[in-house]
This record gives C-alpha cells, sequence and structure tokens, in this order.
C-alpha cells in the first residue's frame, strides 16, 4: 500500500507540474484537463507493463534464488 500512495502522490506531482500553468483559478481549464488525463494515463499504462513484467520475472528469480541456496522450490516458485 505504501509503495502504490508513493507511485499515486509522484504521477500526481509529476502531470501537475507539467499540465497546470495558471493557480489564479478554482477550475482547471480544458487544455489543463486534458493534459492532465493524457499525463495519467499514459503514467498508468507505463506502470502497468511494468507490473507485467515483473510479474513474469519474480517466479524466475525466486527458483534461481532457491536453486542457489539448495532449497527445493515449490508449486509456486517458493522454497518449499
Amino acid at each position: 500500500l505504501r509503495d502504490f500512495l508513493l507511485v499515486y502522490n509522484r504521477m500526481t506531482e509529476l502531470c501537475f507540474r507539467h499540465c497546470v500553468c495558471n493557480l489564479n483559478y478554482r477550475l482547471l481549464t480544458g487544455r489543463e484537463e486534458s493534459c492532465l488525463d493524457s499525463c495519467a494515463a499514459r503514467l498508468v499504462r507505463a506502470n502497468h507493463r511494468l507490473m507485467g513484467a515483473y510479474v513474469g520475472l519474480v517466479p524466475g528469480l525466486l527458483q534461481r534464488r532457491a536453486a542457489e541456496h539448495g532449497a527445493p522450490a515449490g508449486p509456486s516458485g517458493l522454497p518449499a
């Protein structure tokens, strides 16, 4: 949960700094809102790709680590 919140806060700050130019108004302009939507969508897609790659790599890493320590790996890839 902590990592998720850190990623969310970084994404929010990055998109806000990139897209919001004028702080004199309470509401966003159409251009700012569009920019924020596309910025957040890009970062979410990138995060999903990274998480997909991570999920694909973890079982192999766990099996390799178990083999290095001489412990048999269980069906989930975790040491038995």
